[in-house]
């Protein structure tokens, strides 16, 4: 038997418990583990140098399929940029396992390279860190690697989701001898159960009591994937007891003509008195964090007497808006199925109908059909701005494809647009941490993962600081990249503080002159540049073609028009 055969064996276990796709970045002391999974016959195993993306791609690839992604890579810095996806990862609540190969403890502090701390580097930003032994001799410490691996597997899907790290030290030899005979042994695996959280029915007493209690009621939604089934009750509550459903793009709420999709725009107002006409009496949300800064103002500056968050996990207090009073521990879909089939048989019980008496839900339908109407008054005209191109875009994404939204001012251009609900796009962006980095690389992992035309929105600064994430042999011919390319940090322009300082241009915003033409030829990605608002429009209908690899369509705008647009955008708003 190999000296290394437990590492080995690690392969099939992963394998039987329903992993299927590693991302390895190269290296030799995690050889045996590369070797492992290689050779194993139920994994896909892609090779992304770069760490920093190799992290991101399998974040994107857990994403699309809500299960583990094995992460492998070698041991010393590698390690640390993996830290970026972890971080995201575990605010996003994606499973991902992380197997970090090392040199053994004793080699800390002996001038050895590749060689420093690793065990429980990524600190609080996983479920869990394990140490596996580096001597296999004694039968227990292959008990203690197979209990590790299942006990790992397990915590990465229950709960809230979220990445665990396993960290293994290995002796040479790494790599097997011509003549020795490469093979898994079985292995053991042991399931936790899932279970299904629920209330009991003096709790569900309570709740009905307190919806009955209160008055004007509005449910807010954070980021979450798209569930069609949860929209589904959303939409039947909002309807038949008169309840407004906030969201944004990241909620994966669109526009219906019942939901409230351009809350950022009116919220906007100066006008306290309208603001406070929108107080709720209870608040409910659900999903993650919410992106618009005047919804989560709003729901501070009038806070409800009474608030509910729905989450399957409860475990920490999310308290946002600084209201909460029940966090109530169940999958959202359920809750509200739940909720909604008591209430109905309440009203049948009561022969009661339920209607907007003081005309609340209207009122935010009102604020919503007003605020349309000035964001499309906005971008009316023909001139190229980043607005005007984000919203055209959106309008042309093929029915049933995916959007992947990079962070700063693509998702909030997207944010303030919104897309109809009959385009049935689903919605994705790294809004758990909400940094630039690895925006480009999280949506090629989520083309790997998926048949369906996956589009990213992309601003310069973060598709030059991730270009890597084209670095590799397996680009999707199903990823679509949309840049706009203003030339530097162009949120700095937009945003009150850094837009008023002399040191703008040299010290937050640092304009570029880069092009992605150059990328795009290394890559070997389709490239097409528009300077024009016409040009976009004549280009997306090929663009959005079946394709035999990546499409890159560069968007060229000029930073000074799109701050004078977004100003008139504001003034508009102010005026409403």
């Amino acid at each position: 038997m190999p000296i290394l055969q437990p590492i080995v064996n690690i392969a099939e276990l992963l394998s039987r418990k329903g992993m299927t796709d590693v991302i390895v970045s190269p290296g030799s002391r995690s050889a045996p583990l590369t070797l492992a999974v290689v050779r194993h016959p139920g994994l896909q195993v892609r090779v992304v140098p770069d760490e920093r993306s190799a992290g991101f791609i399998a974040l994107g690839l857990a994403q699309q399929q809500q299960r583990p992604v094995g992460v492998i890579c070698t041991s010393g810095s590698a390690v640390y940029n993996l830290a970026p996806a972890v971080a995201e990862a575990y605010f996003q609540e994606i499973p991902l396992l992380l197997l970090t190969a090392d040199r053994p403890r004793e080699w800390v502090h002996q001038q050895d390279g590749q060689t420093m701390f690793q065990a429980g580097i990524f600190g609080q930003h996983v479920k869990r860190s394990y140490e596996l032994p580096a001597d296999y001799d004694h039968p227990d410490s292959r008990w203690f690697i197979e209990r590790s691996l299942n006990e790992a597997y397990n915590l990465t899907v229950s709960g809230a989701r979220g990445p665990v790290h396993i960290n293994i030290p290995l002796r040479e030899p790494f790599y097997p001898k011509p003549d020795e005979r490469f093979r898994y042994e079985p292995v053991r695996i042991i399931d936790t159960l899932p279970t299904e959280p629920s209330l009991k029915t003096e709790d569900w007493h309570r709740i009905q009591a307190v919806w009955e209690g209160t008055g004007k009621k509005l449910i807010a939604v954070g980021q979450m994937p798209d569930d069609p089934v949860l929209i589904g009750w959303l939409r039947k509550l909002s309807d038949e007891f008169q309840v407004p459903v906030v969201g944004e793009i990241v909620s994966n709420l669109a526009r219906n003509g019942q939901f409230i999709t351009f809350a950022d725009t009116f919220l906007a107002v100066p006008d306290e008195a309208f603001k406070r006409s929108l107080q709720p009496d209870l608040l409910i949300t659900l999903g993650l964090s919410f992106l618009t800064r005047n919804l989560k103002t709003f729901l501070r500056q009038f806070p409800a007497s009474q608030h509910w968050h729905i989450a399957p996990v409860a475990d920490r207090v999310t308290d946002p808006f600084r209201t909460l009073t029940t966090q109530i521990p169940m999958e959202p879909a359920a809750f509200f199925s739940k909720l909604f089939s008591d209430l109905d048989y309440q009203r049948f019980l009561q022969g009661d109908e339920e209607d907007d008496t003081d005309g609340f839900l209207e009122r935010w339908q009102q604020a919503d059909r007003k605020a349309g109407r000035v964001i499309r008054k906005s971008l009316a005209g023909d001139t190229l701005t980043d607005f005007r191109a984000t919203a055209m875009v959106l309008d042309a994404l093929p029915a049933g494809s995916e959007l992947h939204l990079s962070n700063s001012m693509p998702v909030r251009y997207a944010t303030l647009c919104g897309l109809d609900e009959r385009q049935a796009v689903a919605v994705r962006a790294n809004r758990g941490v909400s940094g630039i980095d690895g925006c480009l690389s999280t949506a090629v992992g989520a083309a790997l993962g998926t048949d369906r035309l996956v589009t990213l929105f992309i601003g310069d600064v973060a598709f030059f600081y991730d270009r890597n994430g084209l670095w590799n042999n397996y680009l999707p011919a199903n990823l679509r990249m949309v840049l706009f390319n203003n030339h530097g940090g162009h949120i700095f322009r937009m945003i009150d503080g850094p837009g008023q300082q002399p040191e703008l241009e040299a010290f937050f915003e640092v304009a570029q002159p880069l092009t992605a033409e150059r990328t795009a030829a290394d890559a070997g990605i389709g490239y097409r540049v528009c300077t024009t608002l016409a040009e976009v429009k004549a280009a997306l209908p090929d663009f959005f073609d079946p394709s035999a690899t990546v499409q890159l369509l560069e968007i060229k705008t000029d930073k000074y028009l799109n701050q004078e647009e977004f100003a008139a955008y504001k003034a508009a708003v102010r005026s409403m």
